[in-house]
């Protein structure tokens, strides 16, 4: 898997501009902070954050990938200002759950989840080699 990072575009911060890659694709459904009871973790935004790159992370395991396999992301976020004030702490869950390798990345605001207690949601693809 190869991440582009053109010099013609903003230095990425927590993403990268493009992922190039060959293989098997897995499509990941979206996860939010939901423990295996099917119920959303307290602890706000970046406790849900955790449990849902987890339960994602998890899926992908169980497909045969690894973190490193993650092509692109998305975040759906109910509160963007509170996930911003929050993102060193986000930075540092996926530093610890994922390294320092970013996929194609965004963001996305949105007025709520399907689970209403939810306040972040991961959806994405990865390649296995």
């Amino acid at each position: 898997m190869m991440r582009l990072n053109p010099p013609s575009l903003a230095a990425p911060s927590g993403f990268s501009h493009a992922v190039v890659a060959t293989g098997t694709t897995v499509f990941l459904a979206g996860q939010t902070g939901m423990d295996p009871s099917g119920r959303i973790i307290p602890g706000g935004v970046v406790a849900q954050f955790e449990q849902a790159l987890s339960n994602l992370l998890e899926a992908l395991t169980s497909a045969g990938g690894s973190p490193a396999d993650l092509a692109s992301l998305t975040i759906y976020i109910v509160d963007m200002d509170d996930y911003r004030a929050h993102a060193r702490e986000i930075g540092g869950v996926w530093k610890r759950l994922v390294g320092t390798d970013y996929p194609a990345m965004a963001g996305v605001g949105v007025s709520r989840l399907w689970d209403a207690d939810a306040v972040v949601e991961v959806q994405g693809f990865a390649v296995l080699p």
